[in-house]
């Protein structure tokens, strides 16, 4: 089995999520979810533990040799994504349980499952596809579900919300198989690996750049960067609780993944960054998500929007990592990936608690909360401690090698931008921490601390970011030698 699990990784949730959806019941469908997503972990635990041992895993699919047949290729890169995306769904699924059960129909559960291992399929499918029809299939699958999780949410806002990224999503969707239809074109083929080869003899012809804008534009409206975002603040807003959290930490993640795997391995760093200099592109957009948007974040009065805005920042982080074209930079970014996963998985997994106890999540109404609901704050304090940035958390690791790519280049301002940031998000949190711990509580509502069942899952992670952020040697070089590897092309 083991030698069919890079196809076994995508197909297991594929699979299961119709049995979820026809069973009837949601507490059967739950479990048949939470058994695919422990599984997709596993199997990606162990890809990683082969790949790092025998290096990169080309799998051929129906023994068809690629680039004529449809090809599975993952390194550390493609592991490294799948493994967030892998990890976030395990810790998610049983907080779902919980979460899903009051925020969502009943009679609708089953339905929230299924879309669920969807979301989940697809998303590890296009980190594990060596083909670029094939990431449009599997980015296709993945954004389908996730509109409709986001339009189960009771509130009717959820539906224009999702109605909205349906639209922009689409957008971006349309853009990308534009790029890959012009490159096909010019190529004769959609094997990564061979477009790779390919290109630099056709790369003269206008078209190759058209299909470099096409596809620029199509997944930085994916990944929201900054003006491209105005999709992600309310689908994350109104969304219910464990959607967002899944979604905050993995669906904008594969979209960065695609930025690095396309510029990166199939254009060519020479190509993407001398002659369509998409530095100066990316750097310019991230600086300003950076000031721009924890500037908006200060001012939200619903956390869930604040959360919403301030990812739209920390994509800008990535970004600016990515634009550097850098092993550091390139570094910074693919760490920040997995850092940021952890903490906004953590504060929206908080938010859903306090959701659940106090039935909203404006700041107003979190007036005491630290003494009635210690727990599920003492859990949002940690996460914003990551998202500000201080030492032994991820949030610090992130921001230091930033910091550092950006000495590297010479470029103290940048440096300084990384540190501004890190102030504005410490307002932005500290606006929330004096309401709930400095603030007294209102004596005519009880509110009582959040279940264990919904505590677990978000303090998991919680202890993950201070952990990964104590001990970063894992990731950082895991990381680093993704770098190396997308620095250095396809091996």
């Amino acid at each position: 089995m083991s030698e069919h699990l890079p196809a076994l990784l995508v197909v297991v949730p594929l699979l299961l999520a119709p049995v979820a959806a026809l069973v009837g019941r949601w507490k059967v469908a739950w479990a048949v979810a939470a058994a695919a997503c422990w599984w997709t972990l596993y199997a990606s635990v162990s890809l990683l533990q082969r790949i790092r041992v025998e290096g990169p895993i080309s799998y051929e699919l129906g023994g068809w040799v690629p680039p004529y047949g449809i090809e599975y290729r993952i390194d550390l890169v493609s592991i490294f994504v799948a493994i967030i995306v892998a990890a976030i769904g395990a810790v998610t699924i049983p907080y779902a349980r919980t979460s899903i059960a009051k925020e969502v129909e009943e009679d609708r559960g089953p339905l929230f499952y299924a879309a669920f291992l969807l979301c989940l399929s697809g998303l590890l499918g296009i980190s594990v596809t060596g083909d670029v029809f094939n990431v449009f299939v599997f980015l296709e699958i993945s954004s389908l579900s996730a509109y409709s999780m986001i339009a189960l949410g009771k509130d009717r806002r959820a539906l224009t919300a999702s109605f909205q990224y349906l639209i922009m999503g689409s957008v971006g969707a349309s853009f990308i198989v534009i790029g890959i239809g012009l490159m096909y074109v010019m190529t004769g083929t959609l094997n990564m690996a061979d477009l790779a080869v390919r290109l630099p003899e056709v790369a003269d012809n206008r078209t190759i750049p058209v299909a470099f804008t096409f596809l620029t534009v199509g997944i930085t409206l994916k990944l929201a960067l900054f003006p491209l975002h105005l999709w992600l603040p309310n689908a994350y807003t109104y969304a219910p609780s464990a959607v967002t959290a899944f979604i905050a930490s993995t669906a904008t993640k594969v979209s960065v993944y695609l930025l690095l795997r396309f510029f990166f391995t199939i254009f060519g760093e020479t190509f993407s960054y001398e002659a369509m200099q998409l530095d100066m592109v990316l750097m310019p957009l991230s600086i300003v998500a950076i000031l721009a948007m924890s500037l908006v974040a200060i001012y939200q009065a619903n956390v869930k929007r604040l959360l919403a805005f301030s990812s739209v920042a920390q994509i800008g982080y990535m970004v600016l990592g990515i634009s550097f074209g850098s092993v550091l930079g390139v570094t910074a970014g693919i760490i920040h990936l997995f850092n940021h996963a952890l903490m906004k998985g953590a504060l929206f997994m908080a938010m859903g608690c306090v959701m659940y106890s106090v039935g909203s999540v404006r700041i107003e109404k979190m007036a005491g909360l630290g003494k009635r609901m210690p727990w599920t704050m003492a859990a949002f304090v940690g996460g914003g401690l990551s998202l500000i940035g201080v030492p032994a958390t991820v949030g610090f690791v992130s921001k230091w090698y930033l910091v550092q790519a950006a000495l590297e280049q010479g470029s103290w301002a940048i440096a300084g931008v990384v540190m501004v940031g890190s102030l504005m998000a410490l307002i932005y949190v500290w606006k929330v921490v004096e309401v709930a711990y400095f603030q007294e509580p209102d004596p005519d509502h009880e509110i009582r601390e959040a279940p264990l069942s919904l505590l677990l899952p978000t303090w998991a992670l919680v202890a993950a970011s201070f952990y990964f952020g104590i001990d970063a040697s894992l990731t950082a070089d895991v990381a680093t030698q993704a770098a190396e590897t997308l620095i250095g092309g396809i091996q």
